[in-house]
């Protein structure tokens, strides 16, 4: 959970802003999406060279 203490002349917004920037660096949403559905490490690994080979032909 999120804690983000609000100062005594601080506004709202500045506080949202500043929720939202903490939120994001968690990267709490993706980690989410993440854990949505298993994938086998071999799997993953066999994506990501998949996809090493894919950009190597692309931009070379």
């Amino acid at each position: 959970m999120l804690i983000i203490n609000v100062k005594d002349d601080e506004s709202i917004e500045r506080a949202l802003k500043r929720y939202k920037r903490k939120h994001r660096n968690v990267r709490l949403i993706k980690e989410l999406r993440k854990r949505q559905h298993f994938t086998k490490p071999s799997v993953e690994r066999r994506n990501e060279i998949l996809n090493a080979e894919y950009r190597n032909m692309k931009f070379n």
